[in-house]
């Protein structure tokens, strides 16, 4: 590799790695929101500025070791007790409970924004603390609610985890409250379940339904057509259920409330993955929610268009259909409906007749008698079928309706293309036509509130608006919204909040006409030198529409989520933490092994955040796969290695040894953890430089990790070989690093039922009163303090778990588990874009006129930031900026 190429990316990455930087330790004082004292910043000693990163020292603070201690001390005392009365007979020391730190903390590879994380282990409990149904964790939650600490647990992760915080707001604090008397009172809702990963996976997996429809569960409900039962695949008792869509449902809403009644009935969809062991049970809760969805339609004449066509799924014959595909048939029959009631028509003859071959080849998919023979090629071919009927320019003004992430500019453009590609019957004027598409573009205004707006503001005009004025009005319309939105959920700061008001007010006034003449502009809200600095201000603050709390995959602040200061001291507690202690140990050996893998680590983890593709919640990988990447580079492609191979340099165990003592050392959760775990050996080798003989700078290894990821196959032009993300599966504990796809079975989407991680009612019922200490909710209608009910019993609810292979990544320990699981396939093209975009800045380094930043934050990016203030001109008529 040329010299020239690896100093210029040293001189690239020089401001936040060590090298020519030094390093000021902070002193050691304890830090009030969690902190780790230990950090120090990264100095540039050529010009002795302070640069952006902060990395952490796997040090514990006087605060946070004090807090850990305390809720270990509440930890033992709940769990002792419960132990105490559910074995009376029993000896239980609280002694045996235990909250270790895991993750980058303890690993070594900690950066600001990482999690601290604490593991439970109770390995003489009568339940262990992860096994599903375990009382634990709620006991934990009440638990730690009683003694005044901000506490949350997390159901739907991967494993139940509890967030902490050690001084909660009284706001937030009363919100967890709230939250938990509703799991007690049987409403359990947890529709914003969402947690960072950072070193281990714990991700998140559900969506927001507004569905609007009902559903009830057993026992509630006088029996109706609505109403099915099924028979408990765990408990053995008959289970009802109700589902009907409601008067405001839409069908794809609907079809969410359908999906999560499935779950509670112990049922799922067929699928590719699942069809080769769905039993018998399995079709028929599947094909009696299919018979309750279509029968809940609440559109009378869409039901009675489906029932001419061949008999829907039922268990008194042996045909079936998956739940996407009735969905689909019903979705298809509501387009068609809507369709054949319009009179607008494509403007091109060849454009009629393909929507006349999509209507006939629709038909024939729905007349197909053969239909319960393969549901899932079925279900395909429906799909098909309507997609062809979707790209009509017809339908797609019957469809027309602004998505719920989408800005009213988009929308409209949108509107305006398909407007375009359709005409008027000979016998409508212009302006009847005008009137058409305005009263369409207007239905599909997504917001109720300004929807109706519009509709006001067009039916106030003795003259019709111009399109585009119409579209500004709802722009401001919506504007006023999203801000009035961001206020309710407190995402502006307190010097902002007065403006925003203010500002808001302004956006509702009504548009002027300030210039006649100027027919390009149009009426828009006009500025007074007041208003313009209001304006200016206004400009400042972040864009609402993306801080909206329904942003799609991506944190949002709920009442629940912890503020980042202002309360304390706060961590996670996993209640399955066994691997994961062995996990962090293997990278904290891995990084004493020599002085460049941790400055390695940390850039990457940096780079892979700013440029936004370090989260399995957004469909991208965790900071955990992103560790496992450097380490698979520095192990097996750099030349010569610069870590070994800890798990295959694993020290034989001694002779003698019988099958339990080789299972308490070499085994964890039945799987083999054996690699080289003793520390001072590796640290007394390695600064003796004894464990490789590679001499390559920072520079130069980071320069080669991004060029092996960015190339693929051959195409590397230094190595000879880059990494196949189509084939290859990283694995660090084989020789070589690399399995194949298809030697591991990780070929395809797989979708697995998991029990729900929910807390065993019965037990709670029991053994836990209610929430003590705290005034209960009041009762609205009377004032009175209700009372709180003992947690109703739930039917067992199975979780579906998608496990994908677009980027496979094995764990070192738990080998059938892909640490890239979470990968879509949105996010393997944004991570490998990204790889190729810094591969590309680094090896043009020094010779390109206009270098790009490696490390450009992607919410900084100009074109992200322009976009608000477009918007604002455009309300405001500044033509200047708009240039015009």
């Amino acid at each position: 590799m040329p010299m020239d190429r690896g100093m210029a990316l040293h001189n690239l990455v020089a401001p936040i790695l060590p090298g020519n930087l030094r390093t000021i330790p902070k002193a050691n004082i304890p830090n009030k929101e969690g902190g780790v004292p230990g950090s120090f910043t990264i100095i540039d000693a050529r010009n002795n500025s302070v640069q952006r990163m902060l990395l952490y020292k796997p040090l514990f603070s006087i605060a946070f070791e004090a807090f850990r201690c305390r809720i270990e001390a509440i930890s033992r005392d709940a769990i002792a007790q419960f132990e105490k009365d559910v074995n009376p007979s029993l000896e239980f020391s609280p002694d045996s409970v235990e909250l270790k730190c895991f993750g980058s903390l303890s690993s070594g590879f900690a950066t600001k924004a990482s999690d601290m994380d604490l593991g439970l282990l109770s390995p003489l409990s009568t339940t262990a603390p992860d096994a599903p149904g375990s009382p634990i964790p709620r006991l934990l939650e009440k638990a730690f609610l009683d003694a005044g600490l901000g506490a949350r647990l997390l159901t739907r992760t991967r494993v139940p985890i509890i967030k902490l915080c050690e001084s909660p707001p009284e706001k937030l604090r009363q919100d967890l409250l709230d939250e938990r008397y509703k799991w007690e009172d049987g409403l359990d809702s947890e529709n914003h379940d969402t947690h960072e990963d950072d070193e281990h996976e714990n991700v998140v997996s559900n969506g927001h339904d507004d569905d609007h429809g009902h559903a009830t569960s057993p026992g509630v409900g006088s029996p109706c057509a609505t109403e099915f039962t099924v028979p408990g695949q765990v408990t053995g008792e008959t289970q009802s259920f109700h589902l009907k869509q409601g008067p405001k449902s839409s069908i794809s809403s609907y079809y969410g409330l359908a999906k999560r009644i499935l779950r509670r009935a112990g049922g799922r969809d067929v699928t590719m993955s699942s069809v080769r062991d769905f039993t018998a049970q399995d079709w028929v809760v599947l094909n009696r929610v299919c018979q309750a969805f279509l029968t809940g339609l609440s559109d009378p004449e869409l039901r009675q268009r489906l029932d001419k066509y061949p008999p829907p799924p039922c268990i008194d014959i042996p045909t079936s259909r998956s739940l996407q595909g009735v969905c689909t048939m019903a979705e298809g029959e509501h387009i068609l409906k809507l369709w054949e009631k319009t009179a607008i028509h494509e403007s091109h003859p060849s454009a009629k007749l393909q929507i006349e071959q999509a209507i006939k080849a629709w038909h024939e998919v729905l007349n197909n008698m053969a239909f319960g023979d393969d549901p899932i090629h079925y279900t395909k071919q429906l799909q098909l079928a309507l997609d062809r009927i979707k790209k009509s320019p017809s339908v797609q003004f019957i469809i027309l309706e602004q998505g719920q992430h989408e800005a009213p500019a988009q929308y409209f453009s949108r509107a305006v293309r398909i407007f375009a590609q359709l005409k008027q019957d000979s016998d409508d004027s212009l302006s009847k036509w005008h009137e058409t598409t305005m009263a369409q573009y207007v239905a599909g205004i997504q917001q109720e509130e300004t929807r109706g707006a519009v509709q006001e503001f067009i039916t106030s005009s003795s003259e019709p608006y111009p399109p585009s004025v119409i579209a500004r009005r709802h722009e401001s319309l919506h504007l006023a919204w999203e801000l009035e939105r961001a206020l309710e959920k407190d995402l502006y700061e307190e010097s902002h909040i007065q403006d925003v008001k203010e500002y808001i007010k302004l956006l509702r006034s009504p548009l002027q006409t300030v210039d006649a003449s100027d027919l390009n502009t149009g009426p828009i809200i006009p500025l007074t030198p007041k208003t313009s600095a209001l304006l200016a201000r206004i400009r400042t603050i972040p864009d609402p529409h993306r801080m909206a709390p329904n942003q799609p995959r991506d944190r949002y602040r709920d009442r629940l989520e912890f503020p980042k200061t202002g309360s304390g001291v706060q961590c996670d507690i996993n209640f399955s933490a066994h691997l994961a202690l062995q996990n962090t140990l293997l990278l904290r050996c891995y990084s004493h092994t020599d002085p460049r893998v941790r400055p390695m680590v940390l850039f990457v983890k940096h780079w892979a955040k700013v440029r936004g593709i370090n989260s399995g919640y957004r469909g991208t990988l965790s900071s955990y796969g992103y560790v496992l990447m450097v380490l698979h580079y520095l192990v097996n492609v750099a030349e010569p290695f610069v870590c070994p191979n800890l798990q295959q340099l694993a020290p034989e165990l001694p002779p003698n040894l019988s099958l339990a003592e080789i299972e308490s050392v070499v085994m964890c959760r039945g799987f083999n953890v054996h690699f080289w775990r003793n520390e001072d050996e590796i640290l007394r080798l390695a600064h003796g430089n004894q464990l490789n003989g590679n001499t390559d700078s920072i520079g130069h290894l980071l320069r080669g990790f991004f060029e092996y990821y960015a190339q693929n196959g051959m195409m590397s032009a230094s190595s000879g070989k880059g990494f196949d993300w189509g084939r290859d599966v990283l694995s660090l504990r084989t020789p070589g690093g690399l399995l194949s796809k298809p030697e591991k079975g990780w070929t395809g989407a797989k979708t697995v039922l998991e029990l729900q991680g929910a807390i065993s009612n019965v037990l709670l019922e029991q053994k836990i009163a209610p929430t003590v200490g705290i005034a209960p909710p009041t009762d609205a209608e009377n004032g009175t303090q209700a009372k709180p009910m003992a947690p109703a019993k739930k039917p067992v609810e199975l979780k579906e778990v998608r496990h994908r292979y677009l980027f496979a990544i094995e764990d070192p320990f738990e080998l059938n588990h892909n640490v890239a699981r979470t990968v879509t396939h949105n996010g393997i093209v944004s991570i490998r874009d990204e790889f190729r975009r810094a591969w590309r800045i680094i090896r043009t380094a020094g010779s390109s006129t206009r270098e790009e930043d490696l490390l450009q934050d992607v919410n900084d990016v100009e074109e992200k930031a322009n976009s608000f203030s477009l918007l604002l001109d455009n309300i405001h008529g500044i033509e200047s900026v708009r240039g015009e």
